[in-house]
């Protein structure tokens, strides 16, 4: 199941009822279950009424793991930092790798990052990745995509810096590596974590694909388990709601899958189980997000289990 942010929460980033509920209607048959984008702290969320992994958070997190485990499913938690994409708070102007505008749909310049902010995101993803094992989370994912602050460190279209986080790819990936690094050293080099790669922007002068495959290469030289495939910067809400193949974005992953020797999974637009399981059979992905569908109908796993095994029969 694919992490779909709900905006359920409250200013504090608590896990409630009806989120717990959410994810309860949905966990059955699932075999990981990805909650949805979680701020690292209050002030990395892209709304008030977002996930946040804060301590004084952690038992509401563990209780919901705790369900969620009952129904089987392994359960990954994951982690977010706006970037330039958070909303304008008073005294307060968003952070991101340069001053320069987010694009679609943003309209406020960031500041500059300088080398103690880029040090205390680094601690926080780290910290934040700490509390979800804490709450028993059994894998964490970063989120490199979306035009949110670890994407915008790799694209070009948002990372004009001339230090060693500016430049090559390799020191746009560089933030990233640092996080993973980091969590491995702490949670133990065995501790799952996944990566949502933002494998190619959509708009002229963005990341290629041929840069977002050399970028997984190095998440996975630095630990990374899986490469979750998604699309970068300028890839707004209503770019995304405009996509309606099939696995529109399974190419991407694809070309990804050809680069790394982890496993990949593919996303986008996925609604029935002929499509998932035709992705998975061709050795495009390794594995098949469903979001949509799932938000849909909760019990489009379990469905979708029954009618393969109505088939075999």
């Amino acid at each position: 199941m694919a992490p779909m942010g709900l905006g359920l929460s409250n200013v504090k980033g608590e896990v409630n009822r009806r989120i717990t509920k959410h994810y309860m209607d949905r966990c059955q048959d699932v075999g990981l279950l990805m909650v949805e984008a979680t701020g690292i702290s209050l002030g990395s969320r892209v709304s008030k009424r977002q996930l946040s992994i804060t301590r004084d958070n952690i038992p509401g997190f563990k209780e919901l793991v705790k369900d969620l485990h009952v129904c089987g499913s392994v359960v990954a938690l994951q982690l977010f930092h706006a970037g330039g994409a958070a909303p304008v708070e008073p005294d307060c102007q968003p952070l991101a790798p340069s001053s320069v505008l987010v694009p679609e749909p943003y309209t406020v310049v960031p500041r500059e990052m300088d080398r103690d902010d880029i040090n205390e995101v680094v601690e926080a993803f780290i910290q934040a990745a700490g509390r979800a094992q804490e709450a028993e989370f059994d894998a964490v994912e970063l989120h490199g995509a979306h035009g949110y602050l670890l994407n915008q460190f790799l694209s070009p279209l948002t990372n004009r810096r001339l230090d060693e986080y500016g430049g090559s790819l390799e020191n746009r990936v560089r933030i990233s590596s640092r996080i993973v690094e980091g969590i491995k050293q702490d949670l133990g080099s065995d501790y799952p974590v996944l990566y949502r790669l933002g494998a190619e922007d959509i708009l002229p002068g963005g990341l290629s694909l041929s840069e977002g495959m050399e970028a997984a290469r190095l998440l996975v030289s630095y630990g990374v388990d899986i490469i979750d495939v998604s699309i970068g910067v300028g890839s707004s809400l209503n770019w995304l709601d405009q996509k309606s193949s099939p696995g529109f974005l399974v190419p991407l992953a694809a070309a990804v899958k050809k680069a790394v020797d982890v496993p990949v999974v593919g996303v986008g637009g996925i609604k029935t189980p002929e499509v998932a399981e035709s992705f998975i059979r061709s050795g495009s992905v390794d594995l098949i997000a469903v979001g949509r569908a799932i938000l849909k109908d909760p019990q489009w796993v379990t469905k979708t289990i029954n009618s393969f095994r109505c088939k075999s029969e």
